[in-house]
């Protein structure tokens, strides 16, 4: 037996290894970090991976809405109202026809995120003759190969194993006191095994409980082990859990010495849906990355889940379609995110970290009976972060050409992980040849602005497409001026008139407004001559210009 395979299938690791009295469970093998600290600039940036554990629902995620005749077709009991007050949310109306959204009503927050251009959103992903068994298509996307390959290690495991060569043998070092990789859970997932040895990553169980778990007290580890292959399997465990236990102080430390900003993260659904969907479950879990990294934590890679995902009934509420079951999760994450990101701006850690979401596969494009949805093929993944490249890759789905009921593939979900592995985590080709995505390097998504170590993308032309104020005209003005804006969504907007002191003069337009061009002809005869400056807010989206008055 294979001792990656003993390590999956050993008893002894459903429960947390006593390190030193505090409990903790520590999977990890082999690395050289002083070399690698002066080879990588990139080696502070983070990768959280967030899993929709039993297949998302794509297409009432993401409504297509230049086809929603036919996409109501397909699933009326189901389908998200195009009006009312549970209607979609229109994403991004300078989209060309055929990718505009309609974001499902409960994801107010991603639509808050994509108008601040941390949002972009890969459509149509999937591998080739995709797998429907959540087990099988699960190790398919952790293995990072086709749907006919057997590997015994994951994608991040093999990056992580060829960045740092001596990792557990000389880890923790001053260089690199934590985990290399962190998995909420548990257990670790294959994604973080790699061909030999141990696994790269740790799992930490009961996120909300990790204060107590890294402090309540236990007894050490068995100092006599029988005789036998298992028990020198055993014996390796420990002897690594041993000699890296200083992680289970480090985490303690950084964690203490961390803190969440005043962002407050969602607990609950706020509508209807059963209990058991009720409490944000990855809301506590990116709370705690956000401690660990204000702490001080360097863990290059973490991995969160949320579950349930496998609506095949009552996946809506069968009154009204856009509330119960899937609302309900994707709450949960649009909520947790846009808490993350802004716990993430407040500390002054968000331009290390990019997250990314993905489901094992998407749903069937016509619902059942029982206002569910059943096995699919593809669908999107979003990724989030002040480095992302904004907008939409891809198309909608085309619902008049499905392969068999199934929505067909636009990416293959590696040429996600390449950009990401590659254009965020800096690796080399060695590391790429490793993860087994050196193929894709060619065609991969278009979704990072901050590559390497290279300076950003300039994201204005994305903002001023969708968030814009025109120049008033006249200007200079006499007695009167017209003033006009962009808005890409329907929110609660202000335009005020400030003299160069920064006094209110004038509220020239305050209420909520639509999608497109909007113009407010003004009269200013009650105002003096001289500079002044409009403003126009929605929310943080803030823009300001000037003008003169003459007479």
């Amino acid at each position: 037996m294979k001792r990656r395979d003993f390590l999956q299938k050993l008893p002894i690791l459903a429960a947390p290894i006593l390190l030193s009295g505090i409990p903790i469970r520590l999977l990890g093998k082999e690395n050289e970090f002083f070399q690698l600290a002066a080879s990588n600039p990139d080696s502070d940036r983070v990768l959280v991976l967030i899993q929709l554990h039993g297949g998302n629902d794509g297409l009432n995620t993401l409504v297509p809405i230049n086809q929603y005749s036919q996409y109501y077709t397909l699933r009326s009991n189901i389908a998200i109202p195009q009006t009312g007050a549970g209607k979609y949310l229109n994403l991004d109306n300078t989209l060309p026809d055929n990718a505009k959204i309609g974001l499902h009503p409960s994801m107010t927050g991603v639509k808050n995120l994509y108008d601040q251009g941390k949002v972009a959103i890969v459509q149509g992903v999937e591998y080739e003759n995709l797998n429907q068994s959540h087990f099988r298509s699960r190790d398919i996307w952790f293995m990072g190969g086709d749907y006919n390959d057997y590997i015994g290690s994951g994608w991040a495991g093999r990056y992580l194993d060829k960045v740092y060569p001596s990792y557990p043998e000389q880890y923790p070092n001053p260089e690199m006191e934590d985990p290399l990789a962190i998995e909420v859970g548990s257990g670790v997932s294959l994604i973080f095994h790699r061909d030999s040895g141990l696994p790269m990553s740790i799992s930490i169980n009961d996120p909300e409980g990790f204060f107590d778990l890294i402090t309540t007290t236990g007894t050490e580890p068995p100092d006599n082990l029988a005789n036998t292959y298992y028990g020198e399997e055993l014996k390796y465990i420990l002897d690594v859990d041993k000699q890296s236990n200083k992680y289970a102080d480090r985490l303690k430390a950084v964690y203490q010495n961390g803190g969440n900003s005043t962002v407050v993260y969602p607990t609950t659904y706020n509508s209807t849906a059963p209990s058991a969907y009720s409490r944000n479950e990855l809301a506590p879990q990116l709370k705690m990355i956000a401690r660990l990294l204000s702490g001080g934590c360097k863990t290059r890679v973490f991995m969160v889940r949320l579950t349930k995902f496998d609506t095949h009934a009552q996946q809506v509420e069968s009154y009204d379609p856009s509330v119960g079951r899937h609302a309900a999760l994707l709450y949960h994450i649009s909520g947790a995110m846009e808490a993350f990101q802004n716990d993430l701006k407040a500390l002054n850690l968000e331009d290390r970290v990019m997250s990314v979401t993905f489901s094992e596969f998407g749903r069937r494009a016509q619902s059942n009976g029982s206002y569910g949805t059943d096995h699919g093929t593809s669908a999107p993944m979003f990724v989030f972060g002040k480095c992302v490249k904004p907008g939409v890759v891809g198309v909608n789905p085309d619902l008049s050409n499905l392969d068999n009921g199934n929505l067909r593939q636009q990416h293959d979900y590696r040429q996600v992980f390449t950009a990401l592995v590659q254009d965020w985590m800096g690796a080399s080709p060695e590391a790429l040849v490793a993860t087994k995505f050196d193929s894709f390097t060619s065609k991969k998504a278009d979704i990072v602005s901050c590559v390497s170590q290279t300076v950003g993308i300039d994201k204005t032309e994305f903002f001023n497409e969708r968030f814009k104020l025109n120049s008033c005209y006249p200007n200079p003005a006499s007695n009167s001026a017209t003033f006009s804006f962009f808005l890409n969504g329907e929110k609660q907007a202000s335009l005020k008139l400030f003299d160069t002191n920064g006094n209110l003069v004038k509220t020239l337009f305050e209420d909520t407004s639509g999608i497109g061009l909007h113009s407010i002809a003004a009269n200013l005869e009650d105002l003096n001559p001289g500079s002044y400056i409009y403003t126009l807010q929605t929310g943080i989206e803030r823009i300001s210009k000037t003008m003169l008055i003459q007479r």
